[in-house]
């Protein structure tokens, strides 16, 4: 990943500093973030996403608001409103040096943000919020006490996550005057949500409001056990993989290649995704999944590895093997867990395979059940687990019969 910093004009004019956080090859999408109140963008969480989904093929723009951080202009002077045009200045800016932005990005207060510029942004494809406020006005609660003084004087200096901020009547008068709910109900957009049960600086209630208000296509994500500021690594982590898994099906690069895709009823079909060097697309009938391959062999690690999946085909049908027979015989097994790990070994260390020489690969599976389930139960489910639909193929004879489409 490289970091390309310059500046742009925001809404007043002034310079705004930017960072354009680019993946190692050509960019498949660009992204535009908005950072959470008085927060810039180097803050960890959005430094952490930025650089996760340029792994997934996709550049973030990130800037500073007016009067945050490097950029220039007054925070005093901006409002709800300024920071929705700065953030339509910075798309303006991607669409006439690079492509616009496809996907919108806003965390806390920047989510609100990114909500309401989203219908001034039209090559916007799929738009993501985190910890993001139902109403924009949420954020006054953390100087409530000081806005009958706000009101009086026209403007006085509040703190803010321990630094001095000016806060004046016109931002109060502007906040109020914007409906997010309305608003969401209106994006005809697909919308993802993701909200921590555990924020105690936006409640998950607001996400609710969200969600509820907006139309299909949305979805959410619950961030369990992260904090508002998605201080955790991991947490930022998660949610630009999400991110690049969810937008994948809204972007114009796997749809420009959806006629390419070789018919297969009643099968499975495998598409690049072309979002990583690897990752590919499993269409299952309705069903939608990821695989990579891990970093360590040049892969992004954004979905199982194949041999992964291959293990979880023959853990699956081992289970609901076990289960359909248990029940047809009445036998109390009350669950079945089952464990599984690839490898390969000398075929000489195998006394019972037909293969002698080089190496083959083994599968070692660990079958645990509980239940109140006596000796004889317990050693004829273990033969069941050996007569799974899956099993008997890998273990018999297979041909793979491979064509070219035209």
């Amino acid at each position: 990943m490289t970091t390309e910093k310059f500046q742009f004009p925001g809404s007043d004019g002034q310079l705004l500093a930017a960072s354009l956080d680019l993946p190692d090859g050509a960019p498949v999408a660009y992204a535009l973030f908005a950072h959470c109140f008085t927060c810039g963008q180097n803050v960890l969480a959005t430094k952490r996403i930025a650089e996760g989904l340029a792994k997934h093929g996709i550049a973030t723009l990130r800037f500073d608001f007016t009067g945050i951080g490097a950029s220039e202009g007054e925070f005093a002077n901006t409002t709800f409103s300024s920071n929705i045009t700065d953030l339509v200045l910075a798309a303006d800016h991607l669409r006439k040096t690079r492509r616009a932005p496809s996907i919108l990005i806003g965390h806390s207060l920047g989510g609100a943000a990114i909500l309401a510029a989203t219908s001034l942004i039209p090559e916007a494809k799929c738009v993501a919020t985190v910890g993001a406020p139902s109403d924009p006005s949420h954020v006054t609660h953390w100087f409530k006490e000081q806005i009958p003084e706000i009101r009086e004087k026209g403007e006085i200096e509040v703190s803010l996550a321990g630094r001095p901020f000016r806060i004046k009547r016109e931002f109060l008068d502007d906040i109020a005057e914007h409906r997010l709910t309305e608003t969401v109900s209106k994006l005809h957009k697909p919308l993802l949500i993701f909200h921590s049960p555990t924020d105690n600086t936006v409640g998950i209630n607001n996400a609710t409001h969200l969600f509820v208000a907006a139309k299909h296509p949305k979805s959410f994500i619950s961030l369990t056990g992260a904090d508002h500021l998605l201080s955790q690594k991991r947490d930022a982590i998660y949610v630009a993989d999400m991110i690049a898994a969810w937008a994948i099906r809204y972007l114009d690069a796997p749809e420009s290649v959806s006629d390419t895709v070789p018919e297969m009823p009643d099968g499975v079909v495998v598409q690049e995704s072309r979002a990583t060097r690897l990752q590919q697309t499993i269409s299952a009938g309705k069903h939608r999944m990821i695989a990579d391959e891990p970093e360590s062999v040049g892969g992004h690690d954004t979905g199982p590895a194949p041999y992964d999946f291959l293990l979880a085909a023959l853990g699956a049908c081992t289970s609901m093997t076990m289960r359909l027979y248990a029940e047809r015989k009445s036998i109390p097994l009350d669950r079945i867990t089952v464990a599984l790990k690839h490898g390969r070994i000398y075929a000489k260390d195998c006394e019972d395979c037909e293969t002698k020489e080089g190496m083959i690969s083994k599968i070692d599976r660990v079958i645990t059940m509980d239940g109140n389930l006596d000796t004889e139960q317990r050693k004829k489910l273990m033969e069941i687990a050996d007569k799974c639909p899956v099993h008997r193929t890998l273990t018999s004879e297979i041909k793979i019969v491979t064509t070219a489409k035209d």
